[in-house]
């Protein structure tokens, strides 16, 4: 298959695919619309290539859509799985608001920046100064119960299958989980309960890379997020285990649906192809 990618360090491994510069995009279109498929473009470039140039992408359009803001990813899962997304509170940032969610909701509970990643952005709220540093940060509030757990799940989804999972174990400093903010990883029996909610959410949603981050009440499962990309850091093997899993996942997928001509935007005549002036 004729494959373009736009990370290099994302497919390393892979073999027969070149590597374009994203910002080189709009000199490259006679070789995107050449591509079989394209292999993760950043977000930017997702609408040009799927909608206008007609491109098979991976990650799918709906991981990028989804998993870009929290807000919207947290709204699809309500929509999807009601009961398993932790209570959840989102509204514009204002006083009538702020002062609704801080009498509403008990103590502790967690506030986050619609737009992060890592850790990054998720405060636990204990005090009223803590919640009026966080309502100085963000225009919309995103506030979640707070739910007892010293662990998390990370539950790898490539393709249409989870290829791996392990346990994230609270970093030393309390509360964050992320290996990135001093959580460990540990591999350990995933519980089924926290599988069958991972591929009711991403079969469902049309995600086919993503890290679901799980929580384990007992034995009910509640689903935080999803990143499209995440790390692999922690655990032995992992980035092979993902790199094997994409390549088998798209020459499956696309070469099942590979058409009897190629699929390619309609630009016109080549000799047509100018610009109109705009008065």
């Amino acid at each position: 298959m004729k494959l373009i990618t736009f990370d290099a360090l994302r497919t390393l491994g892979f073999a027969d695919v070149r590597y374009i510069k994203p910002e080189l995009m709009q000199q490259s279109i006679d070789q995107l619309i050449d591509a079989e498929g394209i292999l993760f473009p950043e977000y930017w470039q997702v609408n040009s290539l799927h909608y206008a140039l007609k491109k098979r992408i991976f990650p799918s359009p709906a991981s990028y859509h989804i998993g870009h803001n929290k807000i919207e990813m947290t709204r699809c899962f309500q929509a999807l799985a009601p009961r398993h997304v932790p209570w959840t509170l989102i509204v514009a940032n204002s006083p009538f608001e702020a002062e609704r969610i801080w009498q509403t909701m008990p103590l502790p509970f967690v506030a986050k920046i619609p737009k992060s990643s890592m850790g990054e952005g998720v405060f636990l709220i204990d005090t009223l100064q803590q919640w009026q540093h966080y309502l100085s940060l963000t225009p919309v509030l995103y506030v979640q119960e707070y739910l007892p757990i010293d662990r998390d799940l990370r539950i790898i989804w490539v393709g249409n299958k989870i290829i791996a999972g392990y346990w994230r174990m609270q970093s030393q400093q309390g509360f964050y989980n992320n290996v990135a903010r001093g959580g460990q990883a540990e591999e350990g029996i995933i519980p089924k309960e926290a599988c069958d909610l991972v591929e009711t959410l991403a079969t469902g949603l049309g995600i086919d890379h993503g890290g679901f981050d799980i929580a384990m009440i007992g034995h009910y499962p509640y689903v935080f997020e999803f990143n499209r990309l995440f790390g692999n850091q922690g655990i032995n093997g992992l980035q092979k285990k993902v790199d094997e899993a994409i390549q088998v996942y798209i020459h499956e997928q696309w070469q099942d649906d590979e058409p009897d001509e190629p699929i390619t935007p309609d630009m016109g005549p080549a000799n047509s192809r100018t610009w109109d002036k705009v008065s």
